[in-house]
């Protein structure tokens, strides 16, 4: 029997579905990812975050249903946060599905008596060799106003520091170069441990771990930022010069609303620190753009913040109302087109600094790791640039280099978000 698995979403459910592949794999099953050739069986990995995503995810459902309808595949089943969501909706809505299973769902759906997405070690990665997330927490314990993941994933639960240090290593032995750390609230790590903040700590085990080339901090919350990781970061040349930060807005009134639990102030004073602190980091931030409470004069207010912090790295979302959060309350009261204008000004003013910033690195020679081949180009990343949302290195060669190894880069053309060199 065949399964083939489709992830939506974040990376966090990049991780659950490797889990969940491991472990069909040991049932004896042959597992596949995002395999469009004939399989027995399709698992949706969904995601509910926004509507877009809850948009992808359903129409997702429904391209399955119609290959099973055409004979194609033989059953069709869907997990994730969709389906510990609106479960009850989805099973009345697309009786066609052959089961939808929610996160307290899932022994039942691997026919196992104790199952647990944390503390199950095995995974078949469903990304290069090379690279590989790394999940430290499950759940969330803020009061963001707009977010529903504290209701879907639960409150925070952290991973063990031996439990990920064993993971590390395992993954490092097949091959893995580079580990993506992830959580929904990474700088909040261990609180539930030893109430105490614990990234550091693990940060410095880490660093030991034999093979290790790159290791990537993802989502880290600003308010009790420990600023102790930052020098864990100068101390081992393993941990790239990133930092991706969501921070959503900039406008004190949107930030309390947002319940962010910050200020203005306070955040430019907590990027300040982090460039003085750490020289040449890339930073990455996600911005929410069109909040109900968020008026033309804020828009404004968030561009110029924007355009001051000169971030290397930077998303937007348009605001989505969420049921079950305090914002939904506020209604949705800027007009979808409104929105998107206003995320588009955004991306605007980003990729003019994007291509400032890549025009600095024309005649430098930057450390590469290479990714794929596409036609002619060898494509890679730098260590400021996380795979899938960052910039790209295209490289230029008539040498056969290997994907999955580093190289040294001369870089040549900037565009405004990719790079050119030679090797």
């Amino acid at each position: 029997m065949k399964i083939n698995i489709i992830t939506l979403g974040c990376s966090k459910n990049t991780v659950d579905s490797e889990v969940i592949a491991a472990k069909w794999k040991e049932k004896g099953y042959d597992v596949v990812f995002e395999d469009t050739k004939k399989t027995d069986i399709v698992i949706i990995n969904t995601c509910s975050f926004i509507q877009d995503a809850k948009e992808e995810s359903i129409d997702e459902i429904f391209t399955q249903i119609a290959r099973k309808q055409r004979g194609e595949i033989s059953k069709v089943f869907v997990i994730g946060c969709l389906s510990q969501r609106y479960k009850d909706e989805l099973q009345e809505a697309i009786p066609e599905t052959d089961g939808f299973f929610s996160f307290s769902e899932l022994h039942k759906f691997l026919k196992e008596k104790d199952f647990d997405l944390l503390k199950f070690p095995n995974r078949i990665l469903s990304t290069p060799k090379h690279y590989a997330y790394l999940k430290i927490s499950e759940g969330c314990d803020r009061e963001c106003s707009f977010c529903a993941i504290p209701f879907i994933r639960g409150n925070q639960v952290s991973k063990p520091i031996d439990t990920i240090v064993q993971e590390a290593k395992m993954l490092t032995q097949q091959g893995v170069k580079e580990l993506l750390l992830i959580a929904q609230d990474l700088t909040y790590y261990g609180i539930d441990i030893s109430q105490q903040r614990m990234l550091a700590k693990l940060m410095r085990k880490l660093a030991e771990v034999k093979g290790l080339e790159w290791v990537r901090l993802h989502y880290a919350y600003p308010m009790g930022f420990p600023y102790e990781i930052l020098e864990v970061m100068n101390e081992f040349s393993v941990f790239c010069r990133y930092l991706d930060i969501p921070l959503q807005h900039i406008s004190d009134s949107v930030l309390k609303s947002m319940k962010r639990g910050s200020s203005k102030q306070q955040i430019y004073k907590f990027l300040e620190t982090i460039r003085n602190t750490v020289p040449g980091i890339a930073l990455r931030t996600t911005l929410i753009s069109g909040y109900p409470l968020e008026t033309r004069s804020e828009h404004r207010e968030l561009m110029e913040f924007v355009k001051e912090m000169r971030f290397e790295r930077l998303g937007v979302f348009a605001y989505s109302p969420e049921e079950g959060t305090s914002a939904y309350e506020l209604g949705d009261p800027i007009k979808t087109k409104e929105k998107n204008h206003r995320v588009r000004e955004i991306m605007e003013l980003q990729e003019t600094i994007s291509l400032q910033h890549n025009h600095e690195k024309i005649g430098k020679v930057l450390r590469v790791l290479l990714d794929r081949k596409e036609d002619n180009y060898y494509v890679g990343r730098t260590e400021f640039d996380s795979p899938e949302v960052d910039n790209s290195v295209f490289v230029n060669t008539e040498k056969r280099l290997n994907i999955g190894e580093f190289y040294p880069v001369l870089i040549k053309k900037a565009e405004s978000y990719d790079l050119y060199g030679d090797f």
